[in-house]
């Protein structure tokens, strides 16, 4: 259905964020033929691209590709005197970062939108104030917004943390990068760990979340003495057990420390300059660990700050969390004409924001769209990765299934053997009564990216019986999918 906008608007849609929802957002309703105008106060990117997702799956690489020289004698190969320049690896992650954005801005002028620096504050449901980095103002109508603010590092209320000068906005965290004081402290953010200018001796990660472990198997392959601290009886708690017991294994063997059930109750200084860490277990027991670094990864919250919400009739709060906005599953605010979409509503996933934008824009521009959460997968980059989609083994029990479980490990795997990355395996989460595929959960090579055939599958409401009829080729690390299935009637055919 064509939608006639006001032309006395300004634009027709105003994206506020240039994120992994906020740009696609924005090309989308371009696409669909709507006048479009973007502001971003940082780069755009969003944090996704400039301080989360990509440039911690680039220093990742590093670390992996170092792992590989250093058993460079499994495969045959011959490789002395291996180490790392932590400045180079920085420097490589700053220049495909500088590409990526730079590419971003092509796609604005390709699909002839406007682009603004700038932080955006509303004055009316229609109008928004925009305020650039020079001071000066100015004023933009528009017959749709769509707010895709995103969100900054969660502060902890944890004596020694809560006064850390690290919570900032992208915005502020960039000026901090220009003038050379970021990272500087002994306690860090994510945004720090990942334009850190040094690898410390000894790091401490409070939260072993997504981003916790992945920082944590960053800086132990870089050589820190890392020690996890979770609050959680297990690691990425909110996946399904299997996979947070077999990655607990394997960071375990890489050198991490875990210790989990325990609560962090303060940071203190060291005469070095240090800090020490205390924190109380489940029992009651009393610790604490030296850092050189204090690392604190326990999530990020919306990012809402100046946007003057109450001004238009916006109240915080959801199901999702007490400080997201509010939205159907058209991404419409409880306001007529403003939408919100990605970690401001509370969604926490750059994959997922970017379907929430598109679902906006469509809605925007006529069509009649819905976002569907069931096969949003998840991903974790560690060396092996860890992947899942889903219903994890036991919410598919609390759900009322009666579930049958079918797993394959890598280690059977020809092409896991030749690559040399044997750890892990694959489990299908089924529902016997109709063989109905509910749950997908890798930790192996490649996970993130095998992980699409159970997206597809779920979104398709596919069945084992169904994908028993995919074939899969060999050799390949998709044989470990394909077989899982099988092994959920009792049929795979390598399974020992």
């Amino acid at each position: 259905m064509a939608v006639t906008f006001d032309s006395s608007k300004d634009t027709d849609v105003l994206v506020i964020g240039g994120g992994p929802g906020g740009y696609p957002a924005a090309i989308r309703a371009a696409q669909l033929g709507a006048r479009v105008t973007i502001v971003e106060a940082d780069k755009l990117g969003g944090t996704c691209l400039n301080w989360g997702c990509i440039p911690t799956k680039t220093m990742i690489a590093s670390v992996a590709a170092l792992h590989t020289l250093k058993h460079a004698a499994d495969f045959g190969l011959f490789a002395e005197n291996v180490g790392f320049d932590f400045t180079k690896i920085m420097a490589r992650k700053d220049a495909n970062l500088k590409k990526l954005v730079g590419g971003i801005g092509y796609l604005m002028k390709k699909n002839k939108i406007t682009h603004l620096q700038g932080f955006a504050s509303f004055v009316d449901r229609s109008t928004v104030l925009i305020t650039k980095s020079d001071g000066t103002t100015q004023t933009v109508t528009a017959n749709n917004v769509i707010i895709a603010t995103g969100s900054v590092p969660t502060k902890l209320p944890i004596p020694g943390l809560d006064a850390a000068d690290i919570w900032h906005s992208n915005h502020e965290a960039s000026k901090r990068i220009v003038d050379g004081s970021i990272a500087e402290g002994a306690i860090w953010s994510s945004n720090e760990a990942v334009t850190a200018k040094r690898v410390p001796e000894r790091l401490v990660v409070i939260g072993g979340g997504v981003i916790g472990v992945e920082f944590a198997y960053t800086y132990a392959g870089l050589g820190s003495k890392v020690t996890v601290l979770e609050f959680m009886p297990r690691v990425i708690a909110n996946l399904d057990a299997d996979l947070g017991t077999e990655l607990a294994k394997i960071l375990k063997k890489q050198g991490v420390d875990l210790k989990t059930e325990v609560k962090v109750t303060g940071v203190t200084d060291n005469a070095d300059g240090g800090k020490t860490v205390a924190f109380e277990g489940k029992d009651g027991t009393i610790g604490s660990v030296e850092a050189d670094v204090v690392l604190v990864a326990t999530g990020r919250t919306p990012f809402t700050d100046g946007l003057n919400l109450d001004g238009v009739g916006i109240t915080l709060g959801s199901e999702k969390g007490r400080r997201a906005i509010p939205v159907d599953t058209r991404m419409k605010t409880p306001v007529a004409g403003i939408y919100a979409i990605g970690d401001v509503v509370g969604s926490g996933l750059a994959h997922t924001a970017t379907a929430e934008g598109l679902i906006a824009a469509e809605n925007i521009c006529g069509h009649d769209a819905e976002m569907n959460y069931r096969a949003i997968p998840s991903c974790i980059y560690t060396e092996p990765e860890v992947a899942a989609v889903g219903l994890s083994e036991e919410a598919a029990r609390q759900a009322g299934y009666d579930v049958q479980v079918g797993t394959f490990t890598f280690q059977n795997l020809a092409k896991a053997m030749a690559i040399n990355e044997r750890d892990g395996f694959v489990k299908v989460v089924a529902d016997k009564k109709y063989g109905e595929l509910l749950g997908f959960h890798i930790i192996g090579p490649h996970a993130t990216d095998l992980i699409h055939e159970g997206v597809v599958s779920i979104q398709l409401e596919n069945t084992v019986k169904e994908l028993m009829k995919t074939v899969h080729a060999h050799p390949s690390l998709a044989e470990a999918v394909g077989q899982a299935n099988e092994d959920v009637l009792g049929m795979a055919i390598d399974k020992g």
